[in-house]
């Protein structure tokens, strides 16, 4: 889709939204996760596509599939450069590159629930999160570009969740005995 086209979506969605508030509202698509043996997963979208992980061979995974908190870092890079690609074609600025890069430091004795030698658990998720954006787009001042990754990065759906701390409703289904 063309950048115009992307602003022209973009404009008309945000006046529907002005009109109506509520009908930003919805339930986000689920993601159905399912065992596969060992420590692989398969994880589908109810379009069909679907994707698997596995953990390391140090793990206790075969080590040939990306890792959850793989696809949580890909998201995280996914995400940001959608809402910067969305919107430099709001302000009219054609993006000549646009990568980003979402690394992370954990330690997995957290994953294995194991404490510390003073006694406190080791988180099991990262430690630290970074964000790598490297853009350019010919005419346009470096403090624009500055300007619109970090707006964008206040904006990114999975930036704010990881951001936030989303609490997490568990529900535990167990068949009847």
């Amino acid at each position: 889709m063309s950048a115009t086209a992307i602003a022209t979506a973009l404009q008309r969605v945000q006046a529907a939204f002005q009109r109506h508030p509520q009908a930003g509202l919805h339930e986000d698509a689920p993601a159905l996760s399912r065992w596969e043996g060992g420590v692989r997963a398969v994880t589908r979208h109810a379009d069909g596509h679907q994707i698997s992980t596995d953990m390391p061979v140090e793990l206790g995974g075969s080590g040939d599939q990306v890792t959850p908190g793989w696809l949580m870092r890909a998201g995280l890079a996914a995400c940001t450069t959608t809402r910067i690609a969305m919107a430099a074609a709001a302000e009219g600025i054609t993006l000549d590159l646009l990568e980003t890069e979402a690394c992370s430091r954990s330690d997995a004795r957290g994953l294995l629930g194991m404490s510390n030698t003073d006694g406190t658990p080791v988180p099991a998720g990262p430690l630290d999160m970074r964000l790598r954006v490297r853009l350019s787009a010919t005419g346009v001042s470096p403090e624009r570009l500055r300007t619109l990754v970090e707006t964008c990065c206040r904006h990114s759906p999975v930036g704010c969740a990881i951001e936030t701390a989303l609490p997490i409703d568990l529900q535990i289904e167990l068949p009847p005995h």
